[in-house]
């Protein structure tokens, strides 16, 4: 299944729209997080059911609201996207590895997953915006420690899909991604499938280098490619933790430079 917006060919079409369109972007997710906080989740924390139940209610209205922004981005003329084989994503036990160009991508990620755990940076926790989605969604902190492993790997042993970006930071544009070895550990650790997904953006915007404002000069398109299965299993014959890891990583790693670099020679 692939689904699609048509590529905007132009250059610097609309741009100072688009400005003013990211403006407002930016602005409705804001006030959309804090209607989340003090509407939303009060009103489905008074529906019957258990933690469990609560949880997954909250993660299927994020990912729809998180769908309903990029659609709302598309429509508005922010951005266009097409995704190929989302129809593979959102398995039990599932865990989404992607490489990290942009600020949204994980925003496209959750939209695209309905009901996925993920693990996302600290800060969100302390950011009077997010920390009441992430809180109710019980995703898991990015904050290094040895729980968070913990967390992530048992996540997956319950059958959750998590989503995660080894590389735990956005990518300098031109610059490699370098993937954490933890990422590899949890797959190890609790992930009946490991599934790719190569993310590439062009031209390059929302990096960390980049403040919202700093737009393209053309519209920005985003392209996710769901890839082959990867099963944790047959790196775990191959020696001990440390040594299954360090493989695993590193055949991952291989994996996107080489995706990647096939996206970057095909561009126009």
């Amino acid at each position: 299944m692939a689904l699609a917006t048509h590529t905007v060919k132009t250059r610097s079409d609309a741009y100072y729209w688009r400005l003013i369109a990211t403006a407002i972007s930016f602005v409705s997710f804001g006030l959309g997080c804090l209607c989340l906080r003090l509407v939303i989740f009060p009103l489905l924390s008074c529906l019957p059911g258990d933690a469990v139940r609560h949880r997954e209610r909250a993660r299927y209205t994020v990912s729809l609201l998180f769908w309903l922004f990029i659609r709302f981005m598309a429509r508005m003329g922010v951005l266009t996207y097409d995704v190929q084989g989302a129809e593979r994503l959102g398995r039990p036990g599932q865990m989404i590895i992607a490489n990290h160009p942009s600020l949204i991508d994980v925003v496209f990620l959750i939209g695209l997953v309905r009901n996925a755990n993920c693990v996302v940076k600290q800060s969100l926790w302390q950011n009077p915006f997010t920390r009441s989605p992430v809180r109710a969604t019980q995703y898991i902190s990015n904050d290094g420690s040895i729980d968070m492993l913990d967390n992530a790997a048992g996540a997956l042993q319950q059958g959750q899909t998590l989503i995660i970006f080894p590389e735990g930071t956005r990518t300098q544009p031109g610059v490699a991604p370098a993937f954490h070895r933890g990422a590899a550990s949890i797959a190890l650790r609790g992930a009946k499938i490991l599934t790719p997904v190569v993310i590439n953006v062009s031209p390059t915007t929302l990096t960390k280098a980049e403040p919202w404002y700093r737009i393209p000069e053309r519209r920005v398109h985003f392209s996710f490619r769901v890839g082959a299965d990867i099963n944790p299993k047959t790196f775990s014959a191959l020696g001990p933790p440390p040594k299954a890891s360090r493989l695993l990583n590193d055949f991952v790693h291989d994996y996107f430079i080489k995706e990647l670099a096939t996206d970057e020679r095909s561009k126009p």
